[in-house]
C-alpha cells in the first residue's frame, strides 16, 4: 500500500470521526420522513395463501396477519421473504418446545416485518438497519390502526433482533424473533429443531441461495450507508471485503476521543 494511499484512508476515517453526528442527524431527518410514496401504500392481503401449520407450528391467519404477509412479500426478494418465515416457525419451534406461552399473532407479525431494514425502500442514510426496519414496521402498522401497545412491542423486536443477549430478556415475542432469526442466520440453536422438523420448514420455505443474498446485502449496506455499520457486526464484513472501508473500528473510536487519556 502506497503512503498516499494510506493517507487518504486515515483523513477518510478521521472524516468519518467528525461528521459522524452530523450524518446522524440526517439520518434522523430521513427516518422521519419516512421511504418513497410508493411504499406507504394500504396493502391487500396475499395472492398466495400460506401453509395453516409447518411442523406443526400454526401459521396465523387473522386479517392482520395476512396484511403483513402481503405487504413483506411485495416489498421483499423471495429469499428473504422466506427468511423471515422461516424465522418465525424457527423460533416458535423452540418456544413451543419449551412450553413458553406467547401471544402468537404478534411474534408472526414481529417475525415476518423484522427485515424491511434491509429493503431499499425504507433504509435512511445512517440508521442501523433494525432501526429503519423497526421504524417501516410501525408506519405499516399505524395505518392498520394496530394499538399502540402492540406496535411497540413489534418495534423492539425487530430493533433488538440482532442484540441476542438483550431481547432473550425481553418478553417472549421479542425473544421470539431474535432466537428465530438467529438459527436462520447462523444455525445457533439448531440442535433443538427435530429433523424431520427441519426438513418440513426447508421445504415450505426453501433457503433459495440465502447465504449468497444476505452477504450481497450486507456489503450493499457496508457500501451505501457506511455509518450506519458504526459499532455494527456488518462492519467487519465491510473490513474483510471491501479495501478501505471507512467505518471506524470501536478501538478508532476509543482513541480519537478528545481527551488526553
Amino acid at each position: 500500500m502506497t503512503e498516499a494511499h494510506t493517507d487518504r484512508r486515515d483523513v477518510t476515517r478521521r472524516t468519518m470521526l467528525q461528521r459522524g453526528a452530523g450524518v446522524a442527524a440526517v439520518g434522523a431527518a430521513a427516518a422521519f420522513a419516512g421511504p418513497p410514496a410508493a411504499a406507504h401504500a394500504r396493502p391487500g392481503p396475499a395472492n398466495g395463501a400460506l401453509p395453516s401449520a409447518v411442523a406443526g407450528v400454526r401459521i396465523p391467519d387473522s386479517e392482520l396477519a395476512r396484511h403483513t404477509v402481503a405487504f413483506a412479500r411485495s416489498v421483499s426478494s423471495p429469499s428473504l421473504f422466506n427468511h423471515v418465515l422461516r424465522s418465525y416457525v424457527f423460533g416458535a419451534l423452540v418456544f413451543d418446545r419449551q412450553g413458553a406461552r406467547y401471544d402468537r399473532e404478534l411474534g408472526f407479525v414481529a417475525a415476518v416485518l423484522h427485515d424491511l431494514g434491509l429493503v431499499e425502500a425504507f433504509q435512511t442514510p445512517a440508521e442501523r438497519f433494525e432501526v429503519d426496519g423497526a421504524d417501516a414496521a410501525r408506519r405499516f402498522l399505524h395505518r392498520l390502526r394496530v394499538p399502540a401497545g402492540r406496535v411497540d412491542v413489534v418495534w423492539d423486536a425487530i430493533a433488538l433482533h440482532t442484540s441476542a443477549g438483550i431481547a432473550a430478556r425481553k418478553r417472549p415475542e421479542i425473544a421470539l424473533v431474535s432466537a428465530g432469526s438467529a438459527l436462520d442466520f447462523t444455525g445457533n440453536g439448531l440442535d433443538k429443531i427435530p429433523s424431520d422438523a427441519l426438513a418440513e420448514v426447508l421445504d415450505a420455505f426453501p433457503r433459495l441461495e440465502f447465504k449468497k443474498v444476505a452477504l450481497e446485502t450486507i456489503l450493499s449496506l457496508c457500501r451505501t450507508k457506511p455509518m450506519g455499520e458504526v459499532m455494527h457486526p456488518f462492519a467487519e464484513v465491510g473490513r474483510r471485503h471491501l479495501p478501505g472501508f471507512p467505518v471506524p473500528s470501536a478501538e478508532d473510536l476509543l482513541m480519537n476521543a478528545p481527551f488526553a487519556e
